[in-house]
């Protein structure tokens, strides 16, 4: 019976890894952007993204806890700088495809 505390420890802990490795991908992907594409698509600045996702990080190595209120805040922040920003700013700076 031992053994089935330790299945919800192990999801946990997949899922703060997964959490982690997402907000590494978009802190890279954010660092190696020009700065002025962010403008360029509406969106906020590139100081601002690195600071949410920095900010992002920092809760998820202290907190520790994938389900805690702001360790999903910080994934809601990373997702939507994965699914809205990034995007578009990939796209403007790859120019116009014929």
């Amino acid at each position: 019976m031992g053994w089935v505390m330790g299945i919800p420890g192990l999801i946990l802990s997949a899922l703060l890894l997964l959490e982690f490795g997402m907000v590494v991908f978009a802190l890279v992907h954010a660092v190696r952007q020009r700065p002025d594409a962010f403008p360029a698509v509406d969106k906020l600045t590139k100081p601002v993204w690195l600071a949410i996702l920095v900010a992002s990080l920092g809760a998820l190595v202290l907190i520790r806890n994938p389900i805690n209120p702001l360790c999903l805040a910080a994934v809601i922040a990373t997702g939507v700088y994965l699914a809205d920003v990034r995007p578009k700013v990939d796209e403007v700076q790859r120019g116009p495809r014929w």
